[in-house]
């Protein structure tokens, strides 16, 4: 059987501006890849409602799982969890659990759980609480979308929280073949592989070290046995 699908929602106008570099896709691509779950798509909006519930319902009727990164914070920009709850039709507002969440953290660093972080116990009717053992506030699940924080730390952990209840398939294998060549030289080869291991996925990736042309020829699949194959009939091919 195939493995589940994933989507990827980053949100933030500081991501499109170029003000922060994002982590989070690698490190989720890695997560996922290794729990059996393919992922398929990743999108970037700005911090705008419609912007938001359109790519977010969308990226959830065509995958098995949806994650989301960025916007749950405690400021006036903060407008995932409400973009997400409108776009599910769910009513939103402060829910207990998380409100007790916050209200120990902050009691226990002897803060005050003012109007702006009580923000970060709105959560729509129905979802299901995503843990955050590095800074308390929650994310959340609803239907198949996992909505978690922005701060790379933050994601990190709430992904951690939320995998080992998702159903996985089979993870994805890889192994590399260096050939000093240029692309050109190996294309045929290349086509001709692909075309008889259908059932992996063959990159070619070129480099340029020191005016020397190669590329990096990458096999994956999640059948160990059929890379061993490909690879090995690679390398007799071009007498590597």
């Amino acid at each position: 059987m195939a493995n589940p699908t994933a989507a990827m929602l980053v949100i933030g106008d500081e991501i499109l501006s170029g003000r922060t570099r994002d982590a989070n896709m690698h490190y989720l691509a890695g997560e996922l890849t290794k729990h059996g779950i393919d992922l398929k798509e990743v999108r970037i909006v700005s911090d705008d409602a419609s912007a938001i519930g359109t790519a977010v319902k969308a990226l959830s009727e065509s995958h098995d799982h949806v994650f989301t990164s960025g916007g749950i914070g405690p400021t006036h920009d903060d407008i995932t969890a409400d973009c997400i709850a409108n776009a599910f039709g769910a009513h939103i507002d402060i829910r207990d659990d998380a409100r007790a969440l916050l209200q120990a953290h902050y009691d226990k660093s002897g803060l005050e759980l003012n109007e702006a972080r009580l923000r970060m116990a709105r959560i729509p009717d129905g979802a299901v609480l995503i843990d955050n053992p590095v800074s308390t506030a929650p994310g959340f699940t609803i239907e198949n979308v996992h909505v978690m924080a922005g701060v790379p730390s933050v994601f990190q952990a709430m992904v951690a929280s939320v995998l080992p209840g998702l159903t996985g398939g089979s993870p994805l294998l890889s192994q590399t073949l260096r050939v000093d060549r240029g692309e050109g030289d190996i294309a045929a080869t290349l086509a001709a592989l692909a075309e008889e291991f259908e059932d992996l996925s063959i990159g070619c990736y070129p480099f340029q070290i020191n005016g020397v042309f190669g590329a990096n020829v990458v096999v994956r699949g999640t059948d160990g046995s059929r890379i061993d194959a490909a690879t090995t009939r690679l390398a007799k091919e071009l007498d590597l």
